[in-house]
């Protein structure tokens, strides 16, 4: 399912216009965005958790070369699926 499809299943079952969808959409992946930047957690009971994880600083290596290289430290964002979630997609 892409952005298109999900905003038109959005806007079907909630009885809203597709525009309306989009802008909920829009906003939803705004704040959620926002949020994870600041280092911010949001939790959706049911759903699911959003958060940020921090990968340290090590060192690899070039798979083309063998050459050794130092891979900087970053943040990733992570989804951890609910147990409701989990329960609904393995039923």
């Amino acid at each position: 399912m892409n952005k298109k499809e999900l905003v038109v299943a959005i806007a079907e079952k909630s009885e809203v216009s597709k525009k309306d969808a989009e802008k909920v959409l829009q906003a939803f992946t705004e704040v959620v965005s926002e949020q994870l930047q600041k280092g911010e957690k949001i939790q959706l009971v049911g759903f699911g958790t959003f958060e940020v994880s921090e990968r340290a600083a090590r060192t690899g290596r070039n798979p083309k070369s063998g050459e050794e290289m130092v891979i900087p430290a970053s943040k990733a964002p992570k989804f951890k699926a609910g147990k409701a979630l989990k329960d609904v997609v393995n039923a």
